[in-house]
């Protein structure tokens, strides 16, 4: 109605919100260039790299007699939860509107309609990275893990100049893109099980991080670097850039970290290593890292690894509160009874919550009463782990029905580390 009564009141055509269809494919992808302010004439090359993104069902688009005026897509993911186990999630990517079609509701309704379709499917939670803090509060999503960025100063670290490898009976291996298509995703899939926070990534991740499929145009191949572990398994995986840069015929390059993946500390410590150890390297940027990484406390001086950056990164809707709920483990005993508020969805309800290191229950309710009243995006911060209960209830995000129930909770929920999400999509 709402879409309806502003159309009539502007004299504006209603755009029809719908499924885009492979031959609309090229008019989606000129429309969402538009909406992010980029040049809207794609190369044949660009064009063809993106065909392996089109997914019957999964492309939304609006259209405007005929013209695509705002983009939507979403696809299959796993999200590793508290515990490791891995959660159905409908991940939400590529979301535009044109800036001639702004405040018309296209994007609730291409919410909408995703939403319904993910919650058919049995899609336990949505995910996605927002663009712009504001945006999708307003359908019940909340941020759930944070990104932050350091630019370590080599010279100041204290690291020993003559480091060269590790001495844990390792060793650090260069290797290139077809060797990372090999080792990655095992690699990776040891990985994510032990990351709250970490989503799923396919072959077709690793054709578009490694330039067999070149999304962006261009592509210069980055250095790659693998920590084998004495026993010669991979446990760490870094890709990393560098600049050229020289002042009176002294180096000042800075090494960029596109990414690092590790299954245990030592890889993670190693790997850092060296890239603080590499010849004519200054500076190294850390890339988004999770808020408690160890980078600056693997440096003897960890003033030497400043903060560059810190916000939030992975957003979370929970479509269903029953099965995420149940998807994670509980280090403390105990039980609440929730009211969990949905104006935007379906998730709402009263829900009864036993949970203890040995298992776990969730029901739907009719008892009397509630312990906490929250909303499903405040919900959906606490269950992975990357807020406090209690934190929640002192900004007034959390209602604490009952005296006690605030901290009770913030037992329950708490995890021993904070969630990261390492990927953009």
């Amino acid at each position: 109605m709402g879409d309806s009564f502003r159309a009539a009141a502007y004299g504006e055509p209603m755009s029809d919100v719908r499924i885009v269809t492979e031959a609309e494919h090229r008019d989606w992808l000129r429309a969402h260039a538009v909406g992010f302010v980029r040049p809207p004439v794609l190369t044949p090359e660009q064009i063809e790299a993106r065909r392996a993104l089109f997914e019957p069902g999964r492309l939304l688009g609006a259209f405007d007699d005929g013209r695509c005026v705002a983009t939507y897509r979403s696809f299959a993911q796993e999200l590793t939860a508290v515990g490791g186990a891995p959660v159905a999630a409908n991940a939400i990517t590529n979301v535009s509107v044109s800036p001639t079609h702004r405040r018309r509701g296209l994007l609730s309704r291409m919410v909408e309609q995703d939403l319904a379709a993910a919650e058919e499917r049995g899609d336990v939670v949505a995910t996605l990275i927002a663009a712009e803090y504001p945006i999708y509060g307003r359908y019940g999503f909340g941020p759930v893990t944070w990104s932050t960025q350091w630019t370590v100063e080599v010279p100041r670290a204290g690291l020993d100049p003559r480091w060269s490898g590790p001495a844990d009976g390792g060793r650090i291996d260069l290797v290139d893109g077809e060797d990372v298509r090999k080792l990655g995703p095992e690699l990776f899939e040891r990985f994510r099980r032990l990351q709250p926070g970490a989503v799923s990534r396919d072959a077709l991740w690793w054709q578009m991080n490694t330039g067999v499929l070149r999304y962006h145009g261009d592509w210069t191949e980055p250095f790659y670097a693998v920590y084998r572990a004495a026993h010669g398994e991979v446990e760490g995986l870094v890709a990393y850039t560098s600049d050229e840069v020289w002042h009176g015929k002294q180096p000042d390059q800075t090494a960029s970290v596109l990414g690092l993946i590790a299954t245990t500390p030592r890889a993670e410590r190693a790997l850092w290593h060296f890239l603080c150890s590499i010849d004519w390297i200054t500076k190294v940027k850390s890339g988004y890292r999770g808020p408690d990484d160890l980078l600056p406390l693997h440096l003897p001086d960890p003033r030497a690894a400043r903060i560059t950056g810190h916000a939030d990164w992975l957003w979370l809707r929970i479509l269903d509160v029953v099965r995420a709920l149940e998807a994670r483990t509980y280090d403390a005993a105990g039980t609440v009874v929730l009211e969990v508020v949905d104006a935007a969805g379906s998730a709402g309800g009263r829900f009864r919550l036993e949970a203890s290191p040995e298992g776990v229950s969730c029901v739907p309710t009719r008892a009397q009463g509630a312990d906490l009243t929250l909303d499903v995006a405040e919900l959906a911060s606490v269950w992975l782990g990357g807020e406090s209960v209690l934190r929640l209830a002192a900004l007034g995000r959390v209602q604490e029905e009952r005296e006690g129930a605030a901290r009770k909770a913030d037992a329950l929920f708490r995890s021993p580390g904070r969630p990261w999400c390492p990927d953009m999509f």
